[in-house]
């Protein structure tokens, strides 16, 4: 060795960053395996509940159809007076129960009264023309009678001096004379038998005049017996709007009587909905002011167009662009009468109902019955034998 200083070696130092990982334990192993479970079991029932919603939708749901555009109706009977004048009386109050044939409104019948008195004059005056012109047509007989005895006279005075003149015995001017007085009772008799068909004219003409005020004291007794308005129905009166001391006209609107005991469901439904929809199938209604009391009912009708038909400005898809926009049929659905709901619901309400199309179909009053020998129809075409 020379003595000089070795120098140290020099080796490359590598980093080697080891993770650890500390050992499992049993309890985290056992909530790994019970989180799968779960997770197992829940993708199960998630399955088994599809697959049952699948089966119960085929089976049943699909046969269902549902619809919230829907409301209860009636047929309301909107009061209006026939006859002007003042109402001296309202008879009824708002919302309060009439049956047919209760009075309402009262009307003045003062004027009425009048008129009518005057009518049934016009009539007796009519009468006693006719009964004149009846006592001329028997004292014409009586001048025709009288005047057919002087020409049958005259007759028989011409042949006596027209012989007495052929043989010398009587002069012609008294022949000329008896001649004359013939022609002249002839005469007579003829104009009284013209004037009898004169009389007879007037007597057509007197009964024209009777039927006119006949037909005038019949038009007075009307007016005035509708100076007293009733009820038409039963029902409840609602939008009253007449007061006594009103002066009413023809055809202003008083009040209306809503038949309550009648109320009805009319439902929208989408065209898609109504192929297998037919009168007489069984409908469940569940109104929004009963929640939980579904009310059963029957398909009565389908409209004879959709709800745009019948719009006040009918769509016009002739011209211009077009998006096709899924229509609705309005279908009239009568409720259980049985049910003491019923009698509780008033028209304007919503409901929701649901058809179920499994049911068959029944002919109702709205459907009539189908002639003999025609085929039905079966989804909008003639079933074939």
């Amino acid at each position: 060795m020379d003595g000089s200083q070795t120098p140290p070696l020099e080796f490359d130092q590598a980093e080697y960053q080891t993770r650890f990982e500390p050992p499992k334990t049993r309890r985290t192993t056992d909530n790994e395996r019970r989180r799968k479970r779960l997770l197992m079991m829940l993708a199960a029932v998630v399955l088994a509940a599809g697959a049952g919603y699948g089966a119960y939708w085929y089976a049943v749901g699909r046969h269902y159809e549902s619809t919230d555009d829907a409301y209860l109706g009636a047929d309301s009977v909107t009061i209006a007076p026939k006859v002007s004048g003042y109402v001296t009386e309202v008879a009824v109050g708002d919302n309060q129960t009439v049956k047919a044939g209760d009075v309402l409104v009262r009307i003045d019948p003062r004027d009425y009264r009048t008129a009518l008195d005057s009518a049934r004059a016009d009539l007796e005056n009519a009468q006693a023309t006719a009964a004149n012109i009846d006592a001329q047509l028997e004292e014409q007989q009586a001048t025709i009678a009288q005047a057919q005895a002087a020409v049958d006279f005259s007759q028989q005075e011409f042949k006596r001096y027209n012989d007495l003149a052929r043989t010398g015995a009587g002069s012609a001017q008294r022949q000329q004379q008896a001649q004359s007085d013939l022609a002249q009772r002839q005469a007579t008799l003829a104009a009284a038998q013209a004037h009898t068909d004169v009389l007879k004219t007037q007597r057509r003409q007197a009964d024209a005049t009777i039927a006119a005020k006949q037909a005038a004291l019949d038009q007075a007794k009307i007016n005035l017996a509708q100076t007293t308005i009733t009820a038409p129905i039963d029902g409840v009166v609602g939008d009253r709007s007449v007061r006594a001391g009103q002066l009413v006209q023809p055809g202003t609107r008083l009040l209306t009587v809503v038949p309550t005991q009648s109320v009805y469901l009319v439902a929208n439904f989408k065209e898609t909905q109504t192929g297998r929809m037919h009168p007489g199938q069984s409908v469940t209604v569940d109104v929004d002011s009963f929640p939980g009391h579904p009310i059963k009912g029957t398909v009565d009708s389908l409209a004879p167009g959709t709800g745009a038909q019948f719009a006040l400005l009918p769509p016009e898809n002739a011209t211009g662009n077009f998006t096709k926009i899924v229509q609705r049929v309005p279908v009239k659905i009568v409720l259980d009468p049985k049910d003491p709901l019923t009698a509780q619901l008033r028209p304007g309400r919503s409901v929701t109902a649901t058809v179920d199309t499994r049911s068959a179909p029944v002919q109702t009053a709205a459907q009539p019955a189908a002639r003999a020998g025609s085929a039905p129809r079966v989804g909008g075409a003639t079933a074939q034998q």
